[in-house]
């Protein structure tokens, strides 16, 4: 898997994804194509979803992103709206 992990910053010399880690790919919305890091979900928690701060969503600074899993295929998250 390649790409940048959500939350990391531009200027880490490693934003890739690190090994022994378990990794979801954000689909559409403002975060896409970035690396959500899922290590450690329990299992029930591994259907929810992820509600992350961004500013490049529809309300800017402060707002955020909601992201679902896609079912039958944990390793994606897509994006469902954004919210301030």
């Amino acid at each position: 898997m390649r790409g940048r992990v959500y939350g990391t910053d531009h200027d880490d010399p490693r934003p890739g994804p690190r090994p022994g880690r378990v990794y979801a790919e954000l689909v559409g919305g403002p975060l896409d194509g970035l690396l959500l890091d899922i290590t450690g979900r329990a299992p029930g928690d591994a259907g929810t979803a992820a509600v992350l701060p961004t500013e490049l969503g529809a309300f800017g600074a402060g707002g955020r992103s909601v992201y679902e899993p896609r079912p039958g295929d944990p390793g994606r998250y897509d994006w469902s709206a954004d919210a301030p």
